[in-house]
């Protein structure tokens, strides 16, 4: 490890992240954050309760000595990247839920970090939109798949009967043939 992210590793759950070797602050989250961030949380554990893979939830990751993150919620399949400390290696799905103060580090060095070590599966959640990114890898990049998006109820009265049935209400995780999460329950209590 670099000496500026090692000095950092010691000091185990801090408010901060190391993004190309350089520490960035974490704000504490907002209640909507924090709802969002449950809601996904407990989907991915009820789902892989007795299964290999495991969620986990603001808990540090360690790329190499220039990035080390701390995404909002998490699916690891690889027991052996998993320490009692931290995750010492890439995980299989990254959920990064945005706020203004992270939101274009989310889009921009994060997601190109995370395209870099091999997420295969990326969430970007808006909050306020409420709305969900999904990008999956395709070869050696992380490509947009589709945008999930709860409609408000002026929105959902436009659309035709076409467009409704068109409209996705849950979002298919590819690590698994039959794990859905639903829109709704991740928005849950979410205003």
């Amino acid at each position: 490890m670099g000496e500026a992210a090692y000095a950092y590793s010691a000091d185990f759950n801090q408010d901060y992240e190391v993004i190309n070797g350089k520490v960035y602050m974490m704000a504490k989250p907002t209640i909507s954050h924090a709802r969002i961030q449950g809601n996904i949380f407990n989907a991915f554990r009820n789902y892989l309760d007795g299964k290999r893979c495991e969620a986990f939830s603001e808990v540090d990751v360690f790329f190499d000595e220039d990035d080390n993150f701390v995404p909002d919620v998490m699916i690891v399949c690889n027991p052996d990247i998993v320490e009692e400390r931290a995750i010492y290696g890439t995980p299989d799905l990254v959920v990064e839920i945005l706020s203004p103060s992270t939101a274009s580090r989310d889009r921009m060095e994060k997601f190109a970090a995370y395209e870099k070590y091999g997420v295969k599966e990326y969430w970007i959640v808006s909050p306020h939109d409420k709305r969900v990114e999904v990008y999956l890898r395709k070869d050696d990049r992380l490509v947009l798949d589709n945008v999930y998006s709860i409609y408000r109820d002026f929105e959902w009265e436009v659309l035709t009967e076409e467009q409704k049935a068109a409209v996705k209400q849950a979002i298919k995780v590819s690590l698994y043939d039959d794990f859905e999460v639903q829109l709704k329950d991740i928005f849950k209590r979410v205003n």
